[in-house]
């Protein structure tokens, strides 16, 4: 059965990864006008592994016609099902600076299946305010009634690196399961909810270390 996941079959977060590529590849061609692609058409133009998409999508049912490929809109519909996409999933993010205002305007925090819905800041001259978008900026010490009243089940961390684990724990308590974190420090999360990581620094020095390997090359 399409978009059935087969019963004990164990999902790597490698392989959600990759569905989220495959989403934005099928959106890049339906809006292109393409109908139908094969697993190998879309490999060569995305630069992915063809294989490695059948076996991505054979976890969760029977996908395509044989001779025929892939219905570029169903498919898509069907991985925006699969990655929870179908409705919006309300978000908040902690710490007005910089980024936490750049990031509540980013269009794509803002669309495919995710609505921010307020900011939070301990800065008492940022409280108030708002986003170039109209996001409102609100006191820390409000933030387990918003986020309960709001329903939102995703913070995003933009907080320094020293202040994010006691936002970390804030958040979980206020009853956030998903977390994404922005600040350069190892946190711990409490057992049920999931954390990931974005450390641009970390991205930035690997960037060097292939930019350094390709001068020696070079020299």
């Amino acid at each position: 059965m399409a978009g059935a996941r087969r019963p004990g079959a164990e999902i790597s977060d490698l392989t959600a990864k990759r569905l989220s590529v495959y989403l934005r590849s099928l959106e890049d061609l339906q809006a292109a006008g393409v109908t139908t692609v094969s697993s190998q058409a879309m490999a060569e133009k995305f630069g992915l592994n063809s294989a490695q998409i059948r076996k991505d999508l054979a976890c969760f049912g029977e996908f395509g016609v044989r001779g025929v490929g892939y219905v570029v809109a169903d498919l898509k519909d069907q991985i925006t099902r699969i990655l929870g996409l179908t409705r919006d999933r309300k978000v908040i993010i902690v710490g007005a600076g910089n980024l936490g205002m750049a990031l509540a305007d980013y269009a794509g925090f803002n669309a495919g299946g995710f609505r921010i819905v307020a900011l939070f800041d301990n800065d008492r001259g940022k409280v108030g305010g708002r986003s170039r978008g109209g996001v409102p900026v609100l006191d820390m010490e409000a933030l387990p009634q918003i986020a309960r009243r709001e329903k939102a089940g995703i913070a995003v961390l933009a907080v320094p690196a020293a202040a994010a684990q006691k936002v970390l724990d804030l958040v979980s308590r206020a009853g956030i399961k998903a977390i994404l974190n922005f600040a350069p420090a190892q946190l711990k999360a409490r057992p049920g909810v999931t954390l990931k990581a974005v450390d641009l620094k970390i991205q930035l020095e690997n960037l060097v270390f292939h930019l350094a390997r390709a001068e020696e090359v070079h020299r």
